[in-house]
Formats: C-alpha cells, sequence, structure tokens
C-alpha cells in the first residue's frame, strides 16, 4: 500500500499551497484567473478562457509576457460556422480575499496562519512542539508536509504527536477555518482512495510511516484501533500478510464480498493467507470471487491470477497454473512477478 497526498493544499476556497520537488509555493484565484507565487519566488500571473485551450502568463517581477494555446479538441459533430474565440485573454475576475485571522484571533493563530501562508515548515513544527492548543493542527499540517518530502522520521514524529493526543483532526477550529487537504491511499497500482483529513486518514499515514521503517508491529497497534472501513482493513490485511499472520487475515476478511475494488483486492489477500494456511480449495474459492467481475481494475485481476497459479502450482496443477499465467501475459507482459513465475513452471 501506499499513501500520497495530493500535489496542493486548499487554504480556503480559491486558494492553495502547492508542491512541488523544488518546494512550496502558493496561488489564489477562481477559473480563467490565477497568481501564482512559486516555489523559486517567481510571481506571476495567468489568464485563461477556459475551454479554449488559451492563455497568457505574466511575470509580475518585470519580464516578457507569454501566451500560450493547447491544440482544440477535434469537433465530432458538423463544423460550425460561427466566430472563433479570440485571441485575447479573457477579462480579469478580482481574486477572492484569502481569509486570514481577524484582529482578535490569538497570537499564536495569526503566526501558524503565518507559517503555513509562507511555507515555512519548521516554523509550523515548533509551533506544534510549544504550543499544547494548536498541536493537532500545526503536527498535522508539518507532518503531511514531511511526508510529502520523503522525511519519514521527521513525519512520523509530527503525525505521532496528533495520534497520541487522541483527537481528531477534522474537528480542529484551525484546521476547520483555515485548511481543506485531500489525500489519495495508494492500495495497488492503479487504484486509490480518496480520504479527508481525520484521525483515521492521520493513523493510516502513519502506519505508512512505521512500515517503511520495519516497525510493522507498531504499525499494526495503530491500524486495529481505526474505524473498520475497506482501506484500514486492507492496511491491516497487507501488515498481518508480511508478518506471515494469515490466521489473522482470515478472521479480518471472514465474509468479504467482491462489491469494488476495495472489497476485491480483500479477496485477493484472503486466498493468499488461505493458501499460505494449505487451505487450497478455500484459497481458490477466495480468488474467484475476486475475479467474478470484469469490472475491478486489471491490476487487481492480475494480481489475483498470479496467486491463483501460485495456488494450482502448490497443489501440483501446473497447467491451470500456466494458464492463469497465460491470461496476465495477454493482457500486460510486463505485470510485476510475472516472468518469474513463468520461469518457475519450466524448471
Amino acid at each position: 500500500m501506499g499513501f500520497r497526498m495530493r500535489k496542493s493544499i486548499q487554504l480556503m476556497p480559491g486558494v492553495r499551497l502547492n508542491m512541488s520537488p523544488s518546494g512550496l509555493g502558493i496561488s489564489a484565484g477562481v477559473k480563467g484567473f490565477r497568481v501564482t507565487q512559486r516555489a523559486d519566488g517567481t510571481l506571476q500571473r495567468t489568464v485563461s478562457i477556459p475551454g479554449t485551450g488559451l492563455s497568457h502568463v505574466e511575470r509580475l517581477d518585470g519580464e516578457k509576457s507569454a501566451s500560450s494555446r493547447s491544440t482544440p479538441p477535434r469537433s465530432t459533430g458538423s463544423r460550425s460556422t460561427g466566430p472563433r474565440p479570440a485571441s485575447t485573454p479573457a477579462q480579469a475576475q478580482p481574486v477572492p480575499r484569502r481569509k486570514k485571522p481577524g484582529w482578535f484571533a490569538p497570537r499564536v493563530e495569526k503566526d501558524l496562519y503565518a507559517a503555513m501562508s509562507a511555507s515555512d515548515v519548521d516554523r509550523i513544527e515548533k509551533i506544534a512542539r510549544s504550543q499544547e492548543r494548536y498541536v493537532v493542527a500545526a503536527a498535522s499540517l508539518a507532518g503531511l508536509l514531511r511526508m510529502q518530502a520523503e522525511q519519514v522520521q521527521a513525519a512520523s514524529d509530527m503525525l505521532m504527536l496528533v495520534w497520541s493526543s487522541g483527537q481528531d483532526p477534522a474537528t480542529d477550529p484551525f484546521i476547520q477555518k483555515y485548511v481543506s487537504v485531500s489525500f489519495d491511499l495508494v492500495l495497488a497500482p492503479g487504484v486509490s482512495a480518496p480520504l479527508s483529513l481525520s484521525r483515521n486518514t492521520v493513523g493510516l499515514a502513519l502506519a505508512e510511516l512505521l512500515q517503511l521503517q520495519n516497525r510493522r508491529v507498531e504499525a499494526v497497534e495503530i491500524v486495529e484501533q481505526l474505524e473498520p472501513t475497506a482501506a484500514s482493513a486492507i492496511s491491516l490485511a497487507e501488515l498481518y500478510a508480511e508478518l506471515a499472520r494469515w490466521s489473522d487475515v482470515v478472521e479480518l476478511t471472514d465474509e468479504i464480498t467482491n462489491q469494488d475494488d476495495l472489497t476485491a483486492l480483500l479477496c485477493v489477500f484472503r486466498g493468499v493467507a488461505l493458501r499460505e494456511l494449505a487451505y487450497y480449495d478455500a484459497a481458490r474459492a477466495a480468488f474467484q470471487e475476486a475475479l467474478k467481475t470484469k469490472q475491478r481494475t486489471p491490476l487487481i485481476r492480475h494480481r489475483a491470477w498470479l496467486e491463483r497459479a501460485r495456488c494450482y502450482e502448490r497443489e501440483g496443477k501446473r497447467s491451470l497454473a500456466r494458464k492463469d499465467l497465460e491470461r496476465i501475459l495477454a493482457e500486460d507482459s510486463t505485470y510485476a512477478g510475472l516472468t518469474e513465475a513463468l520461469a518457475e513452471l519450466t524448471t
């Protein structure tokens, strides 16, 4: 499983904190008009005509402006005889005012907001460590930004502060006023679940960080405390599997049925666990459940075929194993583990 934060944090409608390998920036605006301060400090304004591919970018520090036009989509109907869109930028719309702490807001709230707006992660982290009232908001922001930068230890330290507080970031007053964060929980290549900032999400993120540090037992203890959802079940099933706790995987996935990509993946985990416990008939039934519909993402079906092929191989049914591997080969010859599995069948 992977845990990824999207490339920007919404501070309020129209205002986003943007992340890139070169650093952090901020942008504000509405559809058709946006002002951006890039990670290198460059300030630029972008004006566009939505739906036309026309845009105009102007640096606000005196540099030359640039216009661009993307290739417009081809029409699927009759050719229009009306006028073509003008090549001049659309009339600029006003940038909405950024919501910020009022005159009588606490000084620390103003400091945290300023640090967040300035993309100053060190300053946010300092507030998290020194201001108990703002530890949840500041540590959540610092931990997620450190995670985005792949600073595993620093990120886990911050998120552990949030987790240990016992509080839910979703109910934190600062988060509710100024911040909206979205995440993608990557369950398998091409399969993800969207999550919002909450205690459950912090727990999943922290478990992912602990897993990267080979602290799987601690990760399990955290995920076992989360609300039972398909996302937390997949995280827990993966951790149990890495610890070879196959009976726990079987108990976790008891009575699971293939309802969507997430539950189909849980069926695969169940099949693997039953196979490792040498319950081959039950394992194949679980894999069949994962494969019962072609509506699931191909990567889940490929994994189910690969794991069922390994089950057939253990049973000595090599021709059936090869048949499943050839199903994957017909759709994706580069699928991870396929070449090795085919080679094992020829030895």
